[in-house]
């Protein structure tokens, strides 16, 4: 079912909501949080579409803020808000309003989006693309108890990862660390096994891939090692390498959702790593809304690493230039 309101208000979203609810013969309201996406309308559909998928494991309110920049002389009528309201199969599990605002309604986001949350539930803002450069400190990610961006989806993830780093807040996660926790998992479980102590560590990918950035500076950080970053053709993260006393403990996925893991003295295993989707991604960050301390470890990890590669291309590009 869906309700298209314009020029409206926050009031008569909610009146449309219950209404709703009560044509489809669901009035009760069984959901478990708020998700705020923040996105424009080239990235809205996918960004729903994930979130809808993610209901189905968390039933949730989902409100899409659209600000609308003037393209077209309908875009210049003034300062309104449109809702587009979904209920029951067009919404997933959950409930979703979409929320397009215009003229200075756009700078007010939040008076738009507090009366539309679900009362007594957490409230979590995802930014798809352009996040904002402190997150907690902005208008709708105060509202959040968990406020996710993704590095990967801007033009320098490098230089958004120093970003995230200098405004961390708990609460704050980012797509790039939750694509790293098979990896993580398997890591923890070929370490449980090796027993060894780890004197080098490589991390390989494909250039400036936030995901391996953060995975090199979170091994950095727990084993005390130096980490190589390895530029690969990818795709992502293709391969892990943990030098022992024994030999090498490798995890390494050239492509394909398959991987291989070897350790000294053992033969070879062939482990499940697929790269997982969006929907995926965000059904896991809803499933805990603490603090992710070991993001914050990885995100003021040791950098050093992705400085001097960044140092090394400035300097190779600079010879090439001058041999030109």
């Amino acid at each position: 079912m869906r309700i298209d309101l314009t020029d409206t208000t926050a009031s008569k979203i909610n009146k449309a909501l219950v209404q709703g609810r009560r044509a489809i013969g669901t009035p009760a309201v069984g959901m478990v949080l708020t998700m705020v996406i923040v996105t424009d309308e080239e990235n809205a559909y996918d960004a729903t579409k994930a979130a809808q998928e993610a209901s189905r494991e968390h039933p949730s309110r989902t409100l899409v803020v659209i600000k609308r920049t003037a393209r077209s002389p309908r875009d210049r009528q003034g300062n309104r808000l449109d809702a587009d309201v979904r209920l029951g199969s067009e919404a997933g599990t959950g409930e979703t309003v979409v929320l397009r605002l215009y003229g200075d309604v756009s700078r007010h986001a939040d008076s738009v989006v507090l009366p539309l949350l679900l009362p007594d539930a957490p409230v979590v803002v995802w930014w798809p693309v352009d996040a904002p450069d402190e997150p907690a400190k902005d208008p709708l990610g105060a509202l959040a108890a968990r406020r996710i961006t993704d590095a990967y989806a801007v033009e320098d993830p490098l230089a958004a990862l120093a970003l995230r780093a200098a405004s961390y807040a708990p609460g704050d996660t980012d797509l790039a660390w939750t694509r790293l926790t098979p990896w993580r998992s398997m890591l923890a479980a070929a370490l449980d096994q090796a027993r060894a102590r780890i004197v080098s560590a490589a991390v390989e990918s494909e250039a400036e891939n936030p995901s391996a950035e953060l995975l090199a500076r979170w091994l950095g950080a727990r084993l005390g090692v130096a980490v190589e970053r390895v530029t690969t053709d990818g795709p992502v993260v293709t391969a892990v390498r943990l030098g022992t006393p024994n030999g090498e403990i490798r995890i390494d996925r050239p492509d394909g959702p398959l991987a291989t893991l070897t350790l000294p003295g053992q033969p070879e295993r062939t482990l499940a790593l697929k790269v997982r989707s969006t929907a995926e991604l965000i059904a896991e960050e809803l499933r805990r809304l603490d603090a992710d301390e070991m993001y914050a470890v990885a995100l003021h990890g040791d950098a050093s690493g992705a400085r001097a590669q960044a140092q090394a291309r400035t300097q190779a590009t600079k010879e090439s230039v001058q041999h030109a």
